[in-house]
């Protein structure tokens, strides 16, 4: 099944590049990838080739080792797959680039070459072991997959229109509480379905919450078994698995690299460098100081982490209760799930944030006379200021962090906003939205205000 994907268009933005750069597809396993290349390739071009370098057979095992003669090479490729290359109108698709590194470093030469384009996909594509001995090409024009947003979900599923939650959002109408709970219910599903296509495919197909979960369990066992490969110690998988747990403690600082109770060494810290490079992960950074540089000074030992996917997080969190998954399923689309698994609302936030191509940024400070800790969720840049967002699942009234953070910053902060089940309210400058209109807080082009 093929979905409407954002990033589609950022490859027909590339296409007007006219063939100065390959483009490279990058993101985890499972994320749709290859359906957007495949599909992509096959709207936009009058041929194409595709190679998956995961299943390749002898003879364009053997074709390969003349990339470098290039004449040579388009002649033997067309013969064994029996397609036709057009000048300036064939794409050849490279997928799976990072099993075969030393393709990638030749795709320097295939673009000077200039007669046809190249579309890379990879996972794992930054580890080091994929990139070791090779000149990374410059020529490579990269576009990040992420798993699919709400907006995405909802063109899939046909839950709800989404240009109608749109015009919800810029009316700024009041919304009727039974219209809240009903559309609140609908982000509910996305967090217990997720963003991986073939989860929302199963939905789509009105599959059971237990072959929905299986199809994310499938996913999760091939991300271990890939973690294992990177790092035969298992420490890159313990890592991997305990997020969740570490959530779940809401510490505002998650020191990886420090779990193990001792001074962390060189292959600890790569394992973590590692796991973010997989982009099965984000990873949110602590700042000291809020301001539009935020990415200059952030702490480097100090990191929230969360699943790149909430689907895939709530499927982490059931696999130790298999024969109650529909029910769990159930009770967290109802909303009947206690407090505290409310870090899911914050991992689906984070996953949307990120899918904008945006890092993660978060702020703890400690109160005055006191052990706990003030905690901004997240901050967004917004040109010379900063946005102070605070993610609330309970419906419990105030925003302590957001008032000390304004009152700490006065001059730094625009649009402070809280995301919650509620329907749209503001309490003096603060703002509440409710979780289904994120799409619009976070959007560049529409305003908060």
């Amino acid at each position: 099944m093929v979905f409407k994907r954002k990033v589609y268009s950022q490859l027909l933005a590339w296409k007007k590049l006219n063939g100065k750069y390959s483009a490279l597809l990058e993101g985890p396993r499972r994320v749709g990838k290859t359906t957007i290349a495949k599909e992509f390739a096959k709207n936009e071009y009058r041929s194409f080739i595709y190679i998956d370098f995961s299943d390749l057979s002898a003879d364009l095992d053997n074709c390969l080792n003349l990339i470098n003669d290039r004449d040579t090479f388009f002649m033997m490729i067309e013969t064994i797959t029996n397609v036709k290359l057009y000048e300036r109108e064939s794409i050849i698709i490279f997928d799976e680039i990072q099993l075969k590194p030393k393709v990638r470093q030749a795709i320097k030469h295939l673009v000077q070459d200039g007669r046809y384009d190249y579309l890379e996909t990879g996972s794992l594509i930054s580890i080091k072991k994929n990139t070791k001995d090779i000149l990374i090409p410059s020529e490579e024009h990269r576009i990040y997959v992420y798993p699919m947003d709400y907006e995405e979900f909802l063109w899939a599923t046909g839950i709800r229109n989404h240009e109608n939650l749109r015009a919800l959002f810029t009316s700024k109408a009041p919304i009727d509480q039974a219209l809240n709970r009903v559309l609140m219910k609908d982000f509910r599903t996305y967090i217990v379905v997720g963003g991986m296509p073939q989860a929302v495919e199963a939905y789509v197909q009105k599959k059971s919450f237990n072959d929905i979960d299986n199809v994310k369990r499938e996913i999760l066992e091939l991300y271990e078994n890939d973690f294992h490969k990177i790092d035969s110690t298992g420490y890159t998988a313990m890592l991997f698995n305990s997020i969740p747990a570490i959530l779940a403690k809401g510490s505002i600082k998650f020191s990886p690299i420090k779990e193990k109770g001792k001074r962390p060494k060189a292959k600890d810290i790569s394992a973590l460098s590692e796991l973010i490079s997989s982009r099965t992960v984000l990873p949110a950074f602590r700042v000291f100081d809020p301001s539009p540089i935020m990415a200059g000074g952030y702490d480097i030992d100090s990191f929230k982490f969360y699943y790149s996917d909430v689907g895939l997080m709530v499927t982490k969190l059931l696999s130790l209760n298999l024969t109650a998954r529909d029910n769990l399923y159930l009770q967290i689309i109802t909303d009947k799930l206690p407090a505290n698994f409310g870090y899911l609302y914050e991992n689906a936030v984070a996953q949307l944030v990120a899918s904008t191509n945006r890092k993660l940024f978060y702020m703890a400070w400690k109160r005055e006379s006191s052990n706990q800790y003030y905690e901004v969720d997240f901050l967004l840049q917004r040109g010379r200021k900063v946005q102070p967002i605070e993610v609330k699942s309970s419906r419990i009234e105030g925003h302590s962090s957001l008032d000390a953070f304004i009152a700490r910053y006065p001059s730094v902060y625009v649009n402070p906003i809280v995301i919650s089940k509620k329907q749209p309210s503001k309490d003096k400058q603060i703002r509440n939205y409710p979780f289904y209109l994120i799409d619009f807080l976070i959007s560049e082009e529409v305003d908060c205000d």
